[in-house]
């Protein structure tokens, strides 16, 4: 069955983006279909992420009617399709978020599993990209102003009917001051589907204009991520069997601290 999810925040700076990015990497790495899409239209990140900050064709010009959708589309060299957004502020301004709604059947011809990284925060784009969803994910920190904006994000998520898949913790450091994954649980009354460790191999993907999964496939947070596409495709995935050996860690450590 072809789905759309959302992934949405109730804030920025939580790791939506790289979310997206990562559990399409992860979902296509176990040979699905995933095409991604950028509707964060105010500022969009997707391309940046990916070494496309701008393309000739983006989804600007298809919500503007001046392409068609699979014009649009860019496929990664894993196989990843994605539908970047203009960083152009007067590509923003010809466009209206709600437009996107026309497009759903087409979307979802081109891919099983479609990604949209929605606008972060309650504002009427983050309101409009959640509209289309077959399903919503939340990403949030485990700090108590996170959790607070995530749970917002739910209730209006609630509130236009959209089924809440569960909740995907980043930035973990398992140390005394995070709120523990039960209690997120209980504020958040929605199932975590993961948690993805505060890595430097993430920083790392992102100075290398890629994908975690790509670029350090063996690492915590790339293991994280696939640990969730396995759950959500229901299909076995062993990441022990998966982790760099103890050597290539410390060796990586050194190359990036030189």
């Amino acid at each position: 069955m072809k789905t759309l999810i959302v992934i949405t925040s109730g804030k920025g700076g939580v790791g939506k983006t790289t979310t997206a990015i990562n559990l399409g990497a992860a979902i296509n790495h176990f040979g699905q279909n995933v095409l991604v899409i950028d509707a964060n239209l105010t500022t969009p990140n997707i391309g940046i992420h990916l070494n496309s900050p701008e393309v000739p064709i983006s989804l600007n010009h298809v919500l503007r009617g001046k392409a068609d959708v699979f014009e649009a589309v860019y496929e990664h060299k894993s196989g990843l399709k994605i539908i970047p957004a203009s960083i152009s502020m007067k590509e923003l301004k010809k466009i209206k978020s709600k437009n996107i709604k026309k497009y759903l059947a087409d979307f979802k011809e081109i891919a099983d599993i479609v990604i949209i990284d929605s606008a972060a925060g309650l504002g009427d784009e983050a309101k409009d990209i959640i509209e289309i969803a077959d399903e919503l994910i939340v990403v949030t920190n485990p700090e108590m102003p996170a959790i607070t904006d995530a749970l917002k994000a739910i209730k209006m998520g609630l509130e236009k009917k959209k089924p809440i898949k569960g909740i995907i913790i980043t930035k973990v450091r398992k140390n005394k001051f995070e709120l523990q994954p039960e209690t997120v649980k209980e504020m958040l009354e929605s199932p975590i589907l993961g948690m993805i460790p505060d890595d430097i191999c993430v920083q790392q993907a992102l100075n290398e204009k890629d994908a975690v999964v790509h670029t350090h496939p063996s690492s915590n947070a790339a293991r994280a991520y696939k640990e969730i596409a396995a759950n959500l495709l229901d299909i076995k995935y062993d990441s022990k069997k998966d982790r760099d050996k103890l050597l290539k860690r410390f060796l990586q450590r050194l190359k990036w601290k030189k």
